[in-house]
């Protein structure tokens, strides 16, 4: 299913870029009249315009654009860090820049739960990690924390990220200090765990057989039993000191693995969190009344209400991007919510309700279910991979469904669906969407002038 109503969504980002570009400070927009002569003058003065030699070809200066590892920032663009923070940021440098890319200014609350915010928490436990090597201890205090947290944020944000990650990724300095853990010492943790199987286990993660098998997971979680018992007899089984203990662990181990192979075995560790079974959907479904009225007991008018479900999923749609199994999950917590309120007929069926009509934008697309990152260059812009982008159907759930999860090597899953034949691309194809943010900005200045 197309949704017709709306602007495209590669329209919509165009805007979106157009409004950056006229709007940099979020607060008054130049008059259409003066535009043209607003747009040189930034250029003019923006200090992080290129100085260009006469002997050199002029590149296209793009203002609206992260920079990326590549492109250095100027000494005037430099953030104002606070100077009472004890990390080393540079210690996991190409791992910041991937975290602004990650959670780009006008993608980061589309991208959050798979992309931007795991990449985010990634990057700092592995600066808590390298921070222990030479402090030996395993949390921040509170002020520092908060130093820490604020000269983080304005990093990334000098290098394109959105200005609002804490909200966006729920981060407090609190993530930075124990908590309630009350083992913070590396040399004490290492006395209380066994820190060679914790090595052994998570040292190198494979992302697909470590959500099924769990065997980093569950020596985390032991470890985390231990030192989250020093000093009890006993604790609650699901004590939020076990989250707080996973915490040091999850940094212990960043300390004695290099930041890149860190970085692997954490961001496979929340791919198996983003796309877990039990129904866990990252959208919010709003009131299916419509739905209900036009869809529910015999359907006497298959227009009416394809209408009201098309209407639906266009809400659907303006959330946040998906994994193609979180599309699985949410169409199977949908169907079966639009059961329970007596919506019995198969209604993605009648209605050509597709998975990738649960993910953001009209043409549709999901993301794969392994870890990925945002890629930007001088080129192309913008762009980051996208999975099943063709015509799978959803799949309405029986009374025998089983959620989907990303542990595909047990028979108790259900098979992915696959294409119809009649359908122009068949099974999981992965195609690359390269978002046109730097070709539309480049389109705009020349149209203005």
């Amino acid at each position: 299913m197309r949704v017709q109503q709306g602007v495209s969504f590669i329209l919509i980002l165009q805007l979106i870029s157009l409004l950056f570009f006229l709007c940099p400070y979020g607060s008054q927009c130049i008059p259409h009249n003066d535009v043209k002569g607003f747009i040189f003058e930034k250029i003019n003065n923006n200090t992080m315009a290129p100085e260009i030699s006469p002997s050199v070809e002029p590149q296209p200066f793009l203002p609206l654009l992260a920079p990326s590892p590549s492109i250095p920032i100027s000494n005037s663009s430099l953030p104002k860090l606070s100077g009472l923070c004890t990390l080393n940021f540079s210690a996991a440098e190409s791992f910041v820049s991937t975290t602004a890319t990650d959670c780009w200014a006008s993608f980061a609350p589309y991208l959050a739960n798979v992309v931007c915010c795991p990449q985010f928490d990634a990057t700092m436990v592995i600066l808590m990690g390298q921070y222990s090597k030479y402090s030996g201890m395993l949390n921040l205090n509170t002020t520092n924390a908060q130093h820490c947290l604020s000269d983080f944020e304005k990093i990334l944000e000098t290098q394109g990220a959105n200005r609002n990650l804490k909200t966006i990724c729920s981060i407090h300095p609190a993530n930075l200090t124990e908590a309630s853990c009350p083992v913070v010492d590396a040399n004490k943790f290492e006395s209380i765990v066994d820190s060679s199987k914790i090595l052994t286990a998570c040292g190198k993660v494979d992302p697909v057989k470590e959500c099924c098998q769990q065997v980093c997971q569950n020596t985390i979680l032991d470890a985390a039993k231990k030192i989250a018992m020093d000093g009890m007899v006993s604790m609650p089984e699901n004590s939020t000191r076990i989250d707080d203990c996973k915490s040091i662990v999850f940094r212990w181990l960043a300390s004695k693995l290099d930041p890149s192979s860190a970085n692997s075995v954490l961001r496979a560790l929340s791919n198996c969190k983003v796309n877990k079974g039990d129904l866990v959907c990252p959208l919010v479904f709003p009131d299916m009344v419509n739905v209900t009225k036009e869809c529910g007991y015999t359907i006497s008018n298959k227009k009416a209400c394809c209408k009201a479900m098309e209407s639906y999923v266009s809400h659907l749609q303006e959330q946040s991007f998906i994994t193609n199994l979180q599309a699985l999950n949410c169409a199977a917590s949908l169907g079966m919510k639009l059961q329970k309120a007596n919506v019995s007929q198969n209604i993605y069926d009648l209605c050509h309700i597709n998975l990738k009509d649960f993910s953001l934008q009209e043409s549709g697309c999901l993301l794969p279910s392994l870890p990925l990152d945002v890629n930007y260059d001088k080129t192309s812009g913008i762009g980051f991979i996208c999975d099943l982008n063709d015509n799978i159907e959803a799949p309405w759930p029986s009374a025998s469904f089983v959620p989907a999860g990303s542990c595909n090597e047990t028979s108790k899953l259900p098979a992915r669906p696959t294409a119809k034949p009649s359908q122009a691309t068949a099974g999981f194809q992965v195609k690359e969407l390269i978002v046109p943010l730097l070709l539309s900005s480049s389109l705009v200045l020349t149209a203005l002038i």
